[in-house]
């Protein structure tokens, strides 16, 4: 069948309830996001933004020496070689990313399996590199988390796999957008991946320019998830 990317006749009755869905999980991260029940949500966003940082390194023949998420939402990545330029920006953009594929893998159950099987692999396999404590804890319990999710989802009538992956990718894409406005933007935060990428970028831009372009690419990920769950919806 013909994507429907002029978006007919929308909307039909799964397209309804995944734009209900997004705006739900939007408003409460909103609601609660100075709370103690987004800690681990956000700290999840944090591992994702330096998983990103070590991917970029690893496909660029560097090495990842060691990943740190720690309690107060910061977080860094050891590498050494590779190509800088890209891992330097690979983190917050490649975390936006992550939240617009597990947005939209959640308009499927098979592909909220996949995912789930994929975040739950790539937290094993982080679990080995974790430098300290706070990350292996994060892991561990994201680990028991999303099993007990897919039990639910295959034992009971607890069909809550779907949402699960939506909340974490909303989530991930809101904290995205809002970390690098309060990192980048806002503040200039003399040690920040846009900082050092103006040093070693010949373009005419300050961190807080990059800071601004980064953040838009951020944003445009977020528009374009919703964008396309609606037409695979569709």
């Amino acid at each position: 069948m013909r994507p429907n990317w002029e978006l007919k006749n929308c909307c039909n009755h799964q397209q309804v309830v995944f734009l209900v869905t997004v705006s739900v999980c939007a408003v409460v991260i909103l609601a609660l996001w100075r709370t103690v029940l987004l800690k681990p949500f956000k700290l999840v966003t944090v591992f994702l933004h330096e998983a990103s940082h070590a991917i970029a390194c690893k496909l660029t023949c560097g090495h990842v020496e060691g990943i740190q998420v720690h309690a107060d939402e910061g977080g860094t990545t050891q590498t050494r070689g590779g190509i800088y330029w890209l891992i330097l920006p690979a983190g917050y953009l490649g975390s936006s990313f992550w939240g617009m594929v597990l947005i939209l893998a959640s308009t499927n159950l098979l592909t909220s399996r996949i995912a789930a099987g994929c975040f739950v692999a790539a937290l094993l396999v982080v679990l080995l590199v974790a430098k300290n404590w706070t990350l292996r804890g994060l892991c561990i319990g994201f680990v028991v988390f999303l099993g007990v999710v897919w039990v639910l989802q295959e034992t009971t009538k607890v069909r809550i796999l779907q949402y699960t992956i939506l909340f974490i990718g909303v989530m991930n894409s809101l904290f995205s957008v809002y970390d690098i406005y309060d990192d980048l933007i806002s503040r200039r935060v003399h040690s920040s991946d846009a900082e050092k990428f103006a040093e070693v970028c010949p373009c005419p831009c300050n961190g807080m320019g990059w800071g601004i372009i980064w953040g838009l690419i951020s944003f445009l990920f977020l528009c374009g998830a919703v964008y396309l769950g609606i037409v695979i919806l569709s």
